[in-house]
């Protein structure tokens, strides 16, 4: 049991050397063929056991960069649960090894529990799911073709059948693995010869603007009004040189999450900053802005703000961060916690969006995501159904802003702009804001801690990329399948169970053997 331990132990913490800051994805199929063949044979709560180690090796460093940003406890606290789900897939993993096609049935568990614990509890975490990993792989390309959670099932089926080559006792057997193992590989570097690509309606230029935080950078709330005025400024600036024939008119500009950490509909200040800076650029400003939510919310908006209109269309944050903008059972938990440590930041909670259709910017159809709205599968997808040309991400990493989670999301959003087919800007208020092209290079990019504007001509893109597709319906597709594997599996232990006190009352085996002891290639699935 010690070497299982040190094995799953071992396959979790490279697994975390596949993301940002390390970024070595090719380890992937080594990391779960270690987890397989550390849960394999074992009884369930052994399995669970084994698996939770894997988690822990995992996802504690994978997210280190909460503990210096957040605060120790909230990055145990969320490990500890993200943990729990490798956990539970580890108990299962015995049983769906008992199965022949055993490799395949496993891959779809391990997706499924990607797919829940990215939504549960609360508001879930998307963090380390592998079709994340693959934006600089030949891998890539298919994003576009089945998603971020069609790409985690084909690099978890390759690292589950590396695992079943090592353990086939017959030649055959090795064989037969094999060869599915390099077709798989083939399957999954094809659309690099084959890419998915979408219609051109046409180009806008863009620019999206990066103000700088106010003091250390670490503190949106630091300097409120300067804050957005160093927002203003880099507009000013930009409509300066557009006037002075040394820089193109964009036909929209993007401002990041929190350009104004404070209602600018209950500030008339702020609110006049905004306007001279949009009614100097003279075009659409997509202003990122907390919004009153009545006196005890709070809303994380997108406001399109038009020189001649004022503010119009609005996008609010889907996914709002449990315990960073909202305090699950805030009324039953003790004052004296809520009103201490990072929780006093929280005074009121953040409401979260519902909107599922895109933002009208001058005429362009915007799909809009609001920082963490990025690693969620369901924001994006319904703004492209709606008819979506181009994708914006808001976002304000200044919380993270001296940790890897920004080279964390900005991966991330490369691998949406490849799964939808689409050019996507980022704005951010210290870093990363950048220009992404529909097969993940970057057009142009900021340093963080300074203040920056990128600009640049992008492609507006019709239809619909079958990733998108694919990659929502896995979040259902994987947990039925996984459930009817576990079905099946505890059927086949049932069976042997009874065969062997057949066995014993016919004078056969004297032992009743553990369901799980069985080679699972002795039976059909």
């Amino acid at each position: 049991m010690l070497r299982r331990l040190a094995l799953a132990a071992l396959a979790g913490g490279s697994l975390s050397l596949a993301f940002e800051p390390v970024a070595v994805p090719y380890v992937v199929p080594l990391c779960l063929a270690g987890y397989a063949l550390a849960t394999r044979g074992l009884r369930v709560r052994s399995g669970f056991l084994v698996g939770l180690v894997f988690g822990v090796a995992f996802y504690f460093p994978h997210i280190w960069w909460m503990s210096e940003s957040i605060g120790w406890p909230a990055w145990v606290l969320l490990a500890s649960v993200e943990a729990f789900f490798y956990g539970l897939l580890g108990g299962a993993s015995p049983v769906l090894q008992r199965l022949r096609a055993w490799p395949a049935w496993l891959a779809f568990g391990w997706v499924a529990m990607e797919c829940v614990r990215t939504t549960w509890p609360f508001s879930g975490m998307p963090w380390g799911r592998l079709g994340f990993a693959v934006v600089d792989t030949p891998v890539a390309p298919a994003l576009a073709w089945l998603g971020t959670n069609g790409v985690s099932l084909l690099l978890a089926g390759l690292g589950f059948l590396l695992a079943r080559v090592a353990v086939a006792e017959r030649g055959a057997e090795r064989l037969a693995a094999g060869t599915s193992l390099v077709g798989l590989a083939a399957v999954a570097v094809a659309p690099t010869f084959v890419p998915w690509t979408l219609p051109t309606t046409g180009q806008v230029d863009v620019a999206a603007v990066q103000g700088n935080v106010p003091g250390r950078g670490n503190d949106v709330l630091y300097d409120v009004e300067q804050l957005t005025r160093n927002h203003v400024d880099v507009t000013l600036d930009l409509a300066e040189q557009v006037d002075a024939g040394d820089a193109v008119r964009p036909d929209f500009v993007v401002w990041p999450e929190n350009s104004t950490a404070r209602d600018p509909f209950s500030d008339a200040t702020i609110y006049a900053d905004i306007s001279r800076a949009v009614e100097a650029i003279g075009v659409p400003v997509m202003v990122g802005g907390i919004v009153d939510g009545g006196p005890d919310h709070v809303l994380n908006q997108g406001i399109v703000w038009d020189p001649r209109t004022g503010p119009g269309e609005r996008y609010a944050k889907r996914h709002p961060v449990a315990f960073g903008e909202y305090i699950p059972f805030r009324d039953r938990l003790p004052e004296s916690l809520v009103q201490s440590g990072q929780l006093a930041r929280i005074p009121r909670d953040m409401l979260s969006g519902t909107r599922a259709t895109p933002l009208d910017v001058g005429g362009v159809l915007v799909a809009d995501a609001i920082c963490f709205d990025v690693g969620y599968d369901d924001g994006f997808e319904e703004q492209v159904a709606g008819g979506a040309e181009l994708l914006v991400v808001q976002t304000s990493n200044a919380s993270f802003i001296f940790t890897d989670q920004v080279e964390q999301q900005f991966a991330i959003t490369r691998a949406r702009a490849i799964e939808s087919g689409r050019w996507l800007v980022v704005a951010s208020t210290n870093g990363i804001a950048g220009i992404i092209a529909p097969d993940g290079s970057v057009l142009d990019r900021t340093e963080r801690l300074t203040q920056d504007l990128v600009q640049g001509t992008v492609d507006l893109k019709s239809g619909m990329t079958p990733g998108l597709r694919v990659g929502t319906s896995m979040g259902t597709v994987a947990p039925a399948i996984t459930l009817v594997g576990l079905a099946w599996g505890i059927i086949l232990g049932w069976r042997a169970r009874r065969r062997a006190r057949h066995d014993r009352e016919d004078g056969g085996e004297s032992v009743t053997p553990s369901p799980t002891a069985h080679r699972p290639e002795d039976v059909h699935a």
